[in-house]
Order: C-alpha cells, then structure tokens, then sequence
C-alpha cells in the first residue's frame, strides 16, 4: 500500500512546486519531489523486477508518467534508451501492454528540453507579432530557426494565433476564412506568453481557467514535422473527427489520426473525413473550442495529464480558438470561421432508399412500386455504381438500366427525386475516343499527375483509373459538362459523391510511388497501413494548387464544391449532395454519410456519436446507412434501427449486393407497420425540422443536439451518447440493444412530455426506464416548445399541402415558445431573398398566439388545423379563437385538444381558454 501511494505524493508535490510563488518554499518541494521520486523508483524496481532500467536522471524521475510527453513517437519502432538518448530525451521503461494498445511513453521530454525562444513582441493593430528563434537544432531535418507568431484578437470570443516561418512561404490551406478589420474590444479570454521557452499561456477571465498552457512541452517546427502540446483543463473532449469512437475520447493515450481513408468504420482506424477541430468542457459547465487549420498528415496524442499534442508534417500552425462560453456558442463561433451550412431542400429531408445490386432499373422500379403500394413514405430513390457500364462515370448499362429514364419521370410524376452515385476515377483504358469524359480530361490536363508529368493510375471499379484534380478550375467545368451531357438522358435531382478520399485499390499509382520525402517523409503519422499512400494516390502526385502531401485531405471537399456548383447551374435549385470524404467547411456543399457500416447492433449505437460529431463539424446533414451496409440483418434489428434512423437528419436505408432485401417492404406486416409508422411520425416533424436546418443555416445551430448542449450545467449529460435531441425540444431514445422491451434513458431536470400522448414526466435529472415494444420509439418534448407539426403525407411534397398541427408544451410557469420557418423547399437563397415566411409562436397566460414576423405567398397556401396543449393543469370552461368560441377536447392526461381552427399560416391568430 505504501508503494502505491508514493507515485501519488510524487505528483501532488511536484504541482505545489509549480504552482507556488514562494521560490524557496518551491525549491524545497522540487527537492522533496526528486528525493521521493527517487525512492519511489527505487522501491519501484524491487517490487517489478527492473523494469525501470538504468536510474534516470533526477530531472526524468520528477515528471508524472500522466504528463510524459512523447519524444519518440514513431510507430513500429522499438524505442530503445540509445535512440531515445540520441535525441535528448528522458528514458523510463513501463510495463508492455497489450498489443495495439499505447501507454505511458518511455521516451519523453525532459524539463529543460530545448524550445524556441520568443525574442520579441510588438503590438499591431489586430493583436501582436512576434519572432521565435530557436537555437539548437531539433532532431528532424530541415527544422525551421525562425518563426514568425501573429496573434488577432479577431472577437471577444475569438482568438486567431498562427506560427508559420518566418523566412519562407510556406503551403497553407485554400480555405477563405473571415478577415477583421478591428481588434476585439473586451475579450473574455487572457493570453500571455511565456519567453524562454516561449509558450502560450490562454485563460477564461471570468473563471481564470487555464485552457491552454503550451510551455508543458516544447515546440517543434521542421519542415516535415510540426508539433505544439497543450496541457487541458479537463478530460471532457469531443471532436477531431473522423473516428469510430464514443462521443467523448478516451485520453488514456489515446492517438487520434487524420488522414482520409477508404476504410469501413473500425475503431482506433483514421477514417474518410478529417476534422482537425476539437470542443471542451470546462468544469463548471463553460466550453471552448480549438481549430487547427492544416489539411496535412496528422495526429492528435491525447494523454491523461490531461493534455494533447498536436503533430502533423506540413503547412503552417494556424489556431483559431473559440470561447463560447456555452457549447452551443463554441460551434456557432467556429462555423463563423468556416461557414455555415447550406440549407437542404426539404425533399432531402425525406427518407431515402438505395441498395447495391438493385440488379436493373426494372428491380429498382419494384422496390418503389412496392414503397407506394403499402404507402410508406419516400421522397429519394437512389442506385449505387451497377447502373453504370462497367462501372464508368456518366454512363449507363443499356441492358440493365435501359429504362432508368422512364423510372426517374415516374418518380418525377409522383413527386419523389432520383439520387445516383458518382466516383471521381476516371476509367482509363477505353479505346481512344469512346469515352469523353477520359478523353477530355487528358486533352485539358484536369487529372492528378505523377512527378514525372503523366497521369497518375490507379485501380478503382472500373479498373484502371485517372483521378479528377478539383484543385484545378478547369477540372469543374469539365465536371459540369460531363454531368449535363447525363442529365439531358436521366434527369438526376441530387447526386452522392462517393470514394473521394480518394480511393484507390493499390497502393499509390500502378508503379508504386517514387522514392522522396513527400511520399516516405521523416515521419508518418499513424495512419492505417503505415504509408501516406495506402489504398490511395502518391503523396508525390501533382495537382493545381499544391502536391497531393498537401491536398489528400481536402479531395472531397474540392469535389463537393464543384459538384454542386454543378448541380446549381443544372437545375437551378438548391443542390442536394452526400459526400464521404469531408473537411472542415463541407457543410456549406454537401451533407455525410457514416460510410460502409455493417448489420450489427454496435453499428448502430456507434451511429449517434458520428451523427453527433459532424454536427460538430459544421455538417448537420448527416445519417448512417440504417439496417447497415455490410453484412445481413435480421428483422428485429432493422426495425429498431428503422426507429433510430428516422431520426437522423439525413435518413438512408442502404444496402450492399448479395445481401437479402431489407428495404421496409421486404419484411414481416408487424415490423413493415412500425417502419411505416416511424416514417409518417418523421414526416410530421417536417416544418420542425426544416426550421431546425435553417437556424443551421442562419448562425450554426446544430439539428441533431448532444444533451449536453442544452444542459452544460449538468455533468451527467457529459458522456451520453446514447440518446440525442433535436433542437432544443425533442428528446430522442431509441432502443440499441436485442431483445428488450424497455429503455433506460437519461431525462434532464424539468417536465418532459409524451410525444404521442402528451402525459408528462418530471424528472430531477435522472435515469429512467421506458416501455419499449418493438412498434415503439420514445420521444419527449421538453416543457416551454411549441413544435410545428403536420398531417404526414408519402412524400414532402403531398405533407407540405397538408394543414398544420401545433404542440404546446407547457413549462411549468405555463410559458411556451416555438417558430416555423417556411418557404418552397427548394428555391435558391430564399431567405437571402426574403422568399420566405417566419411565423413566432408564444403562450403566456393561457393565450396562444401566433405572430407573423414575414410574410411570403407560400404560407397563403398552408392553414394552422389543429392545436394540442399538454400540461393544462384543469379542463378550461371554454376555448376563444380570436374572441370567437370554438369546441375543444380535453383529457385527463391533462391535454386540451382544439380542432378545425382553419386559419391560415400567413394571418396571426390568438387562441385562450378560461
């Protein structure tokens, strides 16, 4: 027991040390901390056999193994004293771990480990400028001596610091990011520096909290290696995407990388998209967050300390650093930087159905009969790449898929859309001047080349391949050519851009790659396959802009940008497109989906924390393949993720081929029933959800909601991620596990209502367990909303014609408040334009009123049918609709129920009962 307290004092003494101002009371502490840590490891070594080998240094021995920062930090490499020595580090071997599992580094940086110096600061009218110099030279080549920092004050809750060289230009990302002219005038941070070693020392003024405190390792910037660490306030953090993992990362050394992979979702793997930005709960409720804008190889160290460590091999360190306060705040702030999203039509806000292996237009067509003869909704009916010839880009088998044309005007005619995948491969081997989309892209010079000048091939479905460059702007109008000429045969509405990491069935190109430090630099971040160019193109290939080393990330945000440039200039609506590869910014071109999952139970629980990760990146329009790609699945999961699936934002039941049907139609009356029935309940929270995606457009808001966005103050919600709300108002629980008929979900503080039934549940905050049968999702709304809701129809179109049915639930001061935004579904920029209406609803006294804020002829065409108030304490006596008496219902669950009010959206009304 002794021996384990010891490592315990260690730690506690050496935070007194740098925590007290008293010198020489801190001095003696210091001391304490190295004779105990001595004997600690002493004692230690008896007890482990010798684990530690040669005594380390007293300077090694006083740093706690949780605050260990790693100085060798290449894989596959078995660190020994010698290597970890020859850079200057310290050396204390721990117990070996299981493999695949990382643990407290053995190499590490000591104290007094060389930095950069700051040498001189200056103030500028946006902030300051600084030189850093670094005197000794770091351990990877070509490290950079000079460096320049500018530091913007851009807002009060924004602050901008960039480390770049200060000699040379050096790549950075082509991303148009906002521009002040003014320093902020009262920010509610505080930076100040550390000289020698430099370090950033940030603090929340309000509550003096720490944030960042980068002295805790020292700087370093190579050419190929850049690496800043920072200790965190605490453990509570979420972001760096794109990961398979619970919404809050484990910091157990734990190392996150980025770099865009066509790989199924598998933890711990780099996945398709990468997110550099991060969100932290501070204690006590605050939030901040921290963007790294650099689209290179990178890797993100978490460790328990807590602290993190930023790595990655190009560009420039450039920081933007959001203060919230609240965690809602923090994500609108960082869209401000990269965008807010774009707003979907509202027929993406339909269910949509695709699968691999329809087999032909023909089969295809069936599965739609099938949807409308049992009257399912579905607004979107895609095909995957078997419509294709050959599985080539704007082609069209002609056996299969001959009448692909007659079935996109019969959607057409019921109102429903046609989605098609789109790869950006270019088949390469057809004869000369029978492909034109190859052709004319090797004529204009629009693919990735290799150093050589040639372009460069790979393998991808059709075989060999040419990669479009969408860095190139010449690559766009080819692409909107290539896309009109198919669209004049079969009028596609949207389009899902797939395999753009981009991916490639060989590693690098079909000559490998060549040798040089793009394609095998001085250090390779953690990447699946242990190369930049596994199962994609050559780090070395050349495109427009830069070399691919510096580009790979950004591959599917440059593709949707020029997609839906195109699909704007085709169909002169808002374009709908769903990417897998993505990058900060993304939101403004296209949604995501979760990639190739499979069938399986943990596919779909893994399903919320992506769901709500990307709506911290900016991407609210985002689902998983519902019932799973991969894999076969059986009736009781399908339904069940059916349920969850109806509440993704972008809701897609997607399957691979060779696999069993698992559209709704393919299954039993019972679970076809409660898919249908999920679906209709999906259709009308219609005008809820589309108001939800214009506040997303509007100023960040996100759609799909952590509970913990609504509730910062109350820790329990920190880690949920299990249930999810829409908005501020709806609480989603789906059931995630086989076999059950009950859910145990958390419920915030305060009184939630039934959505079905409006009977209430006061809560203190607690977990409580639901009735669940398998027909059965549980869904409350939060007391104070009003939510907007519909008749459902089958598709948008037949719902938006529909009347309107308003839920009020009241809080328990009887208050409630809602909006509604409303306009055609699918015009470009209609608030931009005023084409639109925006109608507030508010209850205090009893009195429902509905104020019209903006006015547009599309509301003329939607009445207000019926109102239901949950939470009237008493049956009122009567009902006034404008002064005039109008019948009513009212239930014991405490429900007044008001019916055929046939008012019209455009006109305000007020509605009371006594």
């Amino acid at each position: 027991a002794r021996c384990e307290s010891l490592p315990q004092h260690r730690h506690l003494l050496l935070v007194l040390s740098l925590s007290d101002d008293n010198q020489e009371w801190s001095d003696g502490l210091l001391v304490a901390a190295v004779l105990l840590s001595t004997i600690t490891v002493w004692v230690l070594r008896q007890v482990s056999g010798g684990w530690l080998g040669p005594t380390a240094p007293p300077k090694c021995l006083v740093v706690p193994e949780s605050h260990r920062f790693d100085c060798y930090p290449e894989r596959r490499v078995v660190v020994t004293q010698e290597l970890c020595e020859s850079r200057g580090c310290c050396f204390i071997q721990s117990p070996p771990l299981a493999e695949g599992k990382q643990g407290v580094p053995w190499c590490f940086y000591p104290p007094d480990f060389p930095s950069y110096t700051l040498e001189s600061l200056n103030h500028t009218a946006l902030g300051m400028v600084g030189l850093l110099v670094r005197r000794e030279k770091a351990y990877y080549p070509r490290d950079i001596q000079k460096l320049r920092l500018d530091v913007e004050f851009e807002t009060d809750t924004r602050l901008h610091i960039k480390i770049t060289d200060a000699a040379n230009p050096r790549y950075e990302v082509p991303l148009d990011v906002p521009r002040v002219m003014k320093r902020a005038e009262n920010p509610i941070y505080s930076l100040n520096f550390s000289w020698d070693p430099f370090g950033v020392l940030l603090q929340r003024k309000a509550t003096g909290t720490v944030l960042l405190n980068t002295t805790v390792a020292p700087l370093i910037f190579a050419d190929q290696f850049l690496q800043i660490s920072t200790s965190l306030p605490s453990r509570f953090l979420y972001g760096l995407g794109e990961h398979r993992d619970s919404l809050v990362h484990s910091l157990d050394w734990n190392t996150l990388t980025l770099w865009a992979r066509d790989v199924s979702p598998t933890e711990s793997f780099n996945l398709y998209g990468a997110h550099p930005f991060y969100l932290l709960m501070e204690e006590g409720g605050n939030a901040h967050g921290v963007f790294l804008l650099n689209s290179n190889a990178m890797e993100v160290a978490l460790q328990p300390a807590p602290g993190l460590t930023w790595r990655t091999i190009g560009g420039v360190l450039d920081f933007y650093i959001f203060l919230g306060p609240d965690p809602s705040m923090v994500i609108q702030q960082y869209q401000q930087v990269i965008g807010f999203p774009a707003m979907p039509p509202m027929w993406a806000l339909g269910f949509h159905l695709c699968r691999w292996g329809y087999g032909s237009s023909n089969g295809t067509w069936q599965t739609v009969r099938a949807m409308r003869n049992y009257q399912i909704p579905q607004d979107g009916q895609w095909n995957d790449i078997d419509y294709m010839d050959g599985y080539r880009d704007f082609t069209l088998d002609s056996q299969k898929f001959s009448s692909l044309p007659s079935l996109v005007e019969d959607l057409h005619k019921h109102k429903q859309r046609y989605v098609m995948i789109l790869d950006p491969g270019i088949s390469s081997t057809s004869p000369n001047g029978s492909y034109w989309p190859f052709d004319e892209g090797l004529r204009r010079g629009l693919f990735l080349n290799t150093t050589q000048g040639q372009p460069l091939i790979g393998q991808v479905w059709p075989g060999s391949t040419a990669f479009a460059d969408f860095s190139n702007p010449d690559t766009h109008q080819w692409w909107l050519e290539n896309l009109q000429h198919f669209h004049a045969h079969v009028p596609f509405d949207g389009l899902w851009i797939d395999m753009n990491e981009p991916s490639n069935f060989m590693d690098g190109s079909e000559h490998g790659c060549p040798p040089g430090e793009l394609d095998n630099p001085p250090y390779t971040p953690a990447v699946l396959g242990d190369s930049l160019s596994a199962k994609t193109v050559c780090a070395s290939a050349k495109q427009k802009v830069s070399v691919h080393y510096n580009l790979h990330n950004l591959y599917g945000l440059m593709e949707a940008k020029a997609t839906a440039s195109a699909l704007i200039q085709l169909r002169g609506k808002r374009p709908f497109l769903i990417s897998r590869s993505t990058f900060p910014s993304q939101g403004r071109y296209s949604g995501h989906w979760l990639g190739d999952n499979r069938s399986q139970w943990k596919d779909m629980r893994y399903s919320i924390p992506g769901l709500l990760s990307f709506s911290l990146f900016g991407i609210p329009l985002v689902g998983a393949d519902i019932c799973g790609f991969s894999g076969s699945t059986s009736e009781e999961l399908c339904t069940r993720w059916m349920q969850l699936g109806a509440f993704y934002p972008f809701s897609r039941n997607h399957n691979t081929q060779n696999e069993k049907a698992q559209d709704p139609t393919a299954f039993s009356p019972a679970a076809r029933t409660a898919m249908k029935d999920v679906l209709l309940t999906r259709y009308s929270l219609l005008p809820f959800l589309y108001t939800l995606f214009h506040r997303a457009h509007l100023q960040g808001d996100t759609v799909a909601r952590p509970l913990f966005f609504e509730f910062p103050q109350d820790k329990a919600t920190w880690e949920l991620d299990r249930q999810f709300l829409w908005g501020q108002s709806l609480l989603v629980t789906p059931v995630l596990e086989p076999g059950v008929d009950s859910v145990t979900g958390y419920v915030p503080q305060g009184t939630w209502y039934d959505f079905y039934t409006g009977s209430s549940v006061n809560s203190s905050g607690e977990m409580v367990k639901m009735s669940a049968p398998l027909e059965h999702l549980n869904l409350h709304i939060r007391e104070g909303s009003i939510l907007p809701t519909q008749k459902p129809g089958t598709t948008t179109e037949a719902t938006r014609g529909n009347p309107l049915h308003l839920i009020v639930a009241l809080s328990s001061h009887a208050t409630a408040w809602g909006d509604l935004f409303w306009d055609d579904g699918e015009s470009l920029d209609t608030f931009e334009k005023g084409n639109y209406s925006y109608v507030v609803f508010n209850v205090t006294q009893n009195i429902f009123t509905s104020t019209v804020l903006h006015a547009s002829t599309e509301a003329t065409k939607v009445t207000v049918g019926t109102l239901s108030i949950f939470g009237v304490q008493k049956p009122p006596s009567k009902v006034l609709l404008n002064g005039q008496e109008k019948p009513f219902s009212y239930l014991d669950s405490q429900v007044l129920n008001v019916s055929d009010l046939g008012m019209s959206l455009s006109q305000g009304f007020s509605l009371q009962w006594l």
